[in-house]
């Protein structure tokens, strides 16, 4: 797991080249203007979703991972929260391959941080996150998907 703010995700290129795509992406596009749903960046390697989720209390995220693709996350309207664990914690469950995530209802974070707007967090496949904690209703945020 990496959190820092979006004017070094530069300095984070060297741990997977893509990164280099959602920079670029960043550069040329306005968070605040993109309509909630997926755009295309690089096929299905690097992608951003751009979501309107609900606002939840620690106790109501669910952790989860993904096997194949890597997230950096971005709080567009408000901050957030992310509950973390290390994946070889969590418990032996149903992957969906499809969809590329395993939900882990019931587990408690081992740790928490918060990335205010301005912010990022890269969470790797070994990284457990409940995502969407926020005291506010509901945030926006950019899920920039990428491959390895």
């Amino acid at each position: 797991m990496i959190i820092d703010t979006l004017q070094n995700l530069e300095q984070y290129i060297s741990v997977n080249p893509l990164f280099a795509l959602v920079a670029d992406f960043l550069k040329e596009n306005d968070l605040n203007t993109l309509e909630p749903g997926k755009h295309a960046i690089k096929g299905d390697d690097v992608f951003v979703n751009i979501q309107v989720a609900k606002g939840k209390k620690p106790e109501e995220a669910v952790m989860e991972t993904h096997r194949v693709m890597t997230d950096i996350q971005i709080p567009i309207s408000a901050e957030e929260t992310y509950g973390y664990i290390p994946a070889c914690l969590l418990p032996d469950v149903e992957y969906n391959e499809q969809k590329d995530i395993t939900k882990f209802p019931g587990v408690k974070a081992q740790s928490y941080v918060t990335c205010q707007k301005g912010m990022f967090a890269i969470f790797f496949p070994q990284d457990g996150h409940a995502p969407c904690i926020s005291e506010e209703a509901e945030i926006k945020k950019a899920i920039f998907k990428v491959k390895g």
